[in-house]
C-alpha cells in the first residue's frame, strides 16, 4: 500500500470519527451540561490514548524513542485543538445544533492550507486545488443556507448595570460567525503544529495522548467551580455521562487517525477530508433530529461537488 493511500485511509477513519462525535454531541448535551460533559469527553481522551500507546508499545519492537520538540508542539497543537477550538465548536453544537456548526469547519482546511503554505512550504498542484475549491464550495452548498448567519445573531438587549464589553463578549458567544471562525482558526493552527510534529517525530498516538493531557489541564485551569464537580457528576445524567465519554474515545481515535494522515499526505488534504463532516452530518442530523433544515437541489448538488472534488484529488 502506497503512503498516499494510507494517508487518504486514515483520513477517512478520521471523517467517520468525526462524524460521530458531532452527532452525539447534541443528545449528550440535552442530557448533561455541555461544560461538564467536555470535562469527561476530554479526560476519556487521556485515558483511551494512554491505554492505546500501552497497547502499541506492548506489541511492537523497539522502545520508544523521545523527540523534545514535537512533545512540545503536539502539547501546544493540543492546547489549540483539544481545548479552544473543541470548546468553541461544542458551544456551537449545542446552540445552533450540528448542522450550522459543521459549517464552518470547511473554512479550517483553507486556514490550514494557508499556514501549511507559508510555514511548512507545502505546494499543491493546480488540480489539486481546483479539487479543494470544488470540495469547499460544494460543502458550502450542503451546509449554507440564506440568513443562517442572520440568524445565527441573537438580539441580547443589555441589561440595567451591564457594561458595554459584557454586553459585546455575550454577543460574540451568541453568534455563529464568531464561533465558527473562532473554533476554524484554532483547529487549523493545531493541524499545521501537528503536522510539524508527526514529520519530526512520527507517533500519532503519543501525539494525541500529549495533547489531550494538555488540552485536559487548561481545561482544569480556566473552568469554574471545580470543587463541585464531583457532586455534579454524581447527580447527572449517567446516559449523558457515557455518551460524553462515547464522544471522547471518537474524538481523539480521530485525532490519531488525523496526525497519522499528515504523516503521509500533506497537511491540508488531510484536513479537508477529516472535516468534510458536513456531507454525512446534514443528511444525517436532518433524519435523526428532523429540524435541521431540508434535502434541497443544492444540497444534492454540492454534495455531488464535493465529491467530484475529492475524486480528483485522491485520483489525481
Amino acid at each position: 500500500m502506497s503512503d498516499s493511500v494510507l494517508g487518504y485511509l486514515l483520513a477517512a477513519c478520521g471523517l467517520l470519527l468525526f462524524t460521530t462525535s458531532t452527532l452525539l454531541t447534541k443528545p449528550a448535551s440535552a442530557r448533561l451540561d455541555i461544560g461538564l460533559g467536555f470535562l469527561i469527553a476530554t479526560s476519556v481522551n487521556v485515558v483511551f490514548s494512554a491505554f492505546a500507546l500501552a497497547v502499541q508499545l506492548a506489541t511492537r519492537p523497539g522502545g520508544l524513542q523521545w523527540n523534545m520538540r514535537g512533545f512540545w508542539l503536539f502539547a501546544v497543537a493540543g492546547g489549540f485543538s483539544t481545548y479552544l477550538g473543541r470548546w468553541l465548536f461544542y458551544e456551537s453544537v449545542v446552540r445552533f445544533g450540528p448542522a450550522k456548526a459543521s459549517i464552518f469547519q470547511i473554512s479550517s482546511p483553507l486556514f490550514t492550507a494557508l499556514m501549511a503554505w507559508t510555514l511548512l512550504g507545502e505546494r499543491l498542484a493546480p488540480l489539486v486545488v481546483t479539487g479543494m475549491l470544488m470540495t469547499l464550495a460544494g460543502l458550502l452548498l450542503v451546509s449554507g443556507k440564506p440568513g443562517t448567519f442572520l440568524r445565527g445573531r441573537l438580539a441580547v438587549a443589555p441589561a440595567p448595570g451591564m457594561s458595554a464589553r459584557t454586553t459585546v463578549r455575550d454577543r460574540l458567544f451568541q453568534s455563529v460567525l464568531a464561533m465558527g471562525v473562532g473554533g476554524s482558526l484554532a483547529y487549523a493552527i493545531g493541524n499545521v503544529l501537528r503536522g510539524t510534529a508527526v514529520r519530526l517525530w512520527n507517533e500519532p498516538v503519543v501525539g494525541a495522548l500529549v495533547g489531550a493531557v494538555f488540552g485536559l489541564a487548561l481545561h482544569a485551569a480556566f473552568t469554574p467551580g471545580k470543587r463541585e464537580i464531583l457532586a455534579r457528576l454524581r447527580a447527572g445524567s449517567r446516559s449523558g455521562a457515557w455518551l460524553y465519554a462515547l464522544i471522547g474515545v471518537c474524538t481523539i481515535s480521530a485525532q490519531i487517525c488525523t496526525i497519522g494522515a499528515m504523516r503521509h499526505i500533506p497537511v491540508s488534504l488531510a484536513t479537508l477530508v477529516t472535516l468534510c463532516t458536513p456531507l454525512l452530518v446534514f443528511p444525517l442530523s436532518h433524519w435523526l433530529f428532523k429540524n435541521q433544515g431540508d434535502i434541497t437541489p443544492a444540497v444534492l448538488f454540492g454534495g455531488a461537488l464535493a465529491l467530484s472534488g475529492i475524486f480528483i484529488i485522491v485520483m489525481r
